[in-house]
């Protein structure tokens, strides 16, 4: 996972200069403009706490602390929810797609998976970025394990399409295609739209 530090517009202060204060400088004589200000300054200490907390979250994942991690990564959520900033909705963006994106790499980690999770963090992740590669395929694991073979093979296969290597989602693929067939046989489902997929597969099971 490669960190990205998002650079976070800072509000600059105004000079006091012929006397007037603060407030009026900001925003005219009744000090609504300072409020104002001052809302915004906090929306923006939330987003950077929030950046603050994701990379230390890389940093516990890194060093293998994947318990720590997650805290790290919720925490940051936590900074964002309510956060509407309109000038900083790519950072607030790219932040939660990074979250929920690490979060189910460290739960992956786990001895005992829940891939229920997985696959809400996964799908998260994908209705802000349709194309996102690691949870296409991570959603399309989750959903292997929960039973769900049909989803599965749909991500599976969204993902091996935009995958650049073309050597990490094959396997799951084929296992996958594999269980769909068995699927398929034992509900006899012969109208299935992924048995003619499966069949070119060539796949003996």
């Amino acid at each position: 996972m490669e960190a990205k530090q998002h650079q976070i517009k800072s509000l600059k202060s105004y000079p006091e200069t012929g006397g007037r204060s603060l407030a009026a400088a900001a925003g005219g004589g009744d000090g609504g403009g300072y409020r104002g200000g001052s809302a915004e300054m906090d929306m923006e200490a939330k987003i950077q706490k929030a950046i603050d907390f994701k990379l230390e979250g890389h940093r516990c994942y890194k060093e293998k602390k994947f318990r720590e991690a997650i805290g790290k990564y919720h925490r940051a959520l936590l900074q964002l929810k309510g956060v509407q900033a309109e000038e900083q909705r790519n950072a607030v963006e790219s932040t939660e797609i990074e979250c929920y994106d690490s979060l189910t790499a460290c739960l992956l980690q786990s001895e005992l998976v829940n891939y229920e999770r997985v696959k809400e963090y996964c799908l998260k992740v994908l209705s802000h970025q349709r194309d996102h590669f690691k949870a296409m395929y991570r959603a399309g694991i989750a959903f292997y394990h929960l039973g769900d073979y049909e989803c599965a093979l749909r991500y599976l296969r969204e993902a091996k399409n935009r995958e650049p290597t073309g050597d990490t989602v094959l396997p799951s693929l084929i296992c996958t295609a594999r269980d769909v067939k068995l699927y398929v046989r034992r509900d006899l489902n012969l109208n299935n739209p992924e048995c003619e997929w499966i069949i070119e597969l060539n796949i003996s099971c």
